[in-house]
């Protein structure tokens, strides 16, 4: 019972339409057949006396009734009642309520994309881009995703994640992700040509864009550059030079595994930049006891202006406004330092001081 329920469940739309007709028609040929047979009919006025039985509408009948006759007419009239209002039923949600549903959820995404602000754009959900999303999710950032494809779109939109049918290329689908109020930008698109275009798209309408593309070819770097991206990744390069590392150095690679996630806890790599009223603003880290208040560890250091990090920093590294500490830690750890080297988290940390 339990398995025939589901396989009913499982019936899609359009299968419970074409149930619908077939049955219809099957009601109609048995009460044709059968009128011929009780009342000695023609197949026309046997036909004529199934269809005005289902519908009920009362005009006189073709022939003499009989008791057997008028029994059947009363099967005919439950069973084409029934399945008349399973039809106009199923019609009524398959055609109403499905598109209720559909503009709702629509609506439902309109609205939130709408407040996105300090947000991420992901270009394209290919499977490098479906690595970025998962990415997104474990840590709990706002994106929103444009993809090209619509049935990639609606399976995104029944995840449950923000997504966008158009061309990245195109500056109107930038406005519509909110490009002016966006924090970061990945072009991941299935070839240079569209990335370097994106990119330069992107830039022109957000300037301070922080934006990361991917790069097929080694030449595209580049132009990619050029084009206005921050920074760019070969996924083919790093999928590479992490095979030939796992091969030659295994026991470092198992090393940094182990750190970046140790069991089902998962460590990230962040950067937490100095705000010009944190508390931390021209301290050395050992006054500051960064690990002892938080637990992260302290990678490097990127100083305000600088392009090199200073890794494995000395504890009398003076930390000033707009330096970014690398760190690496739980999440809630480095949303805690976050606070702390911003206004929101002076008062927090000197109560912990005291």
């Amino acid at each position: 019972m339990d398995k025939w329920g589901d396989k009913v469940l499982e019936i899609s739309d359009e299968q419970k339409i074409i149930f619908i007709i077939v049955f219809l028609i099957f009601i109609l040929v048995f009460g044709t057949i059968g009128y011929q047979f009780l009342l000695n009919v023609s197949f026309v006025d046997a036909l004529y006396m199934t269809v005005i039985t289902i519908s009920t509408v009362g005009y006189t009948e073709v022939g003499e009734m009989s008791p057997a006759a008028q029994l059947f007419s009363i099967f005919i009239i439950f069973l084409g009642l029934g399945t008349v209002g399973y039809g106009l039923t199923s019609l009524g949600s398959i055609f109403f309520e499905g598109s209720l549903r559909e503009n709702w959820r629509k609506k439902k995404m309109e609205t939130r994309i709408n407040n996105l602000e300090n947000h991420y754009i992901l270009c394209g959900g290919g499977e490098t881009g479906e690595s970025v999303i998962n990415y997104f999710l474990k840590s709990g950032v706002d994106f929103i995703v444009i993809e090209i494809r619509e049935e990639r779109v609606k399976e995104l939109i029944e995840e449950g994640i923000l997504a966008l049918q158009g061309d990245a290329t195109q500056e109107e689908t930038l406005k519509r992700a909110r490009i002016d109020t966006a924090r970061g930008f990945i072009s991941s698109l299935p070839d240079d040509a569209s990335n370097v275009f994106t990119v330069l798209t992107a830039r022109q309408m957000n300037p301070k864009l922080f934006i990361v593309s991917r790069a097929i070819e080694s030449s595209a770097v580049g132009k990619l550059k050029k084009a206005g991206a921050n920074n760019t990744i070969s996924p083919n390069e790093i999928g590479g030079t992490r095979m030939a590392a796992v091969l030659l150095r295994p026991s470092v690679i198992s090393f940094l595994d182990i750190i970046t996630r140790a069991g089902e806890v998962i460590l990230d790599l962040e950067d937490v930049e100095i705000c010009k009223t944190s508390i931390l603003n021209n301290q050395t880290l050992r006054e500051a006891r960064i690990p002892e208040k938080t637990g992260l560890i302290i990678l490097a250091i990127k100083k305000k202006g600088e392009e090199e990090l200073s890794l494995n920093p000395s504890s009398e590294q003076t930390l000033q406004e707009g330096d970014a500490m690398v760190v690496l830690g739980k999440k809630e750890q480095i949303d805690h330092l976050r606070k702390i080297a911003c206004d929101s988290g002076i008062r927090e940390f000197q109560n912990k001081e005291d």
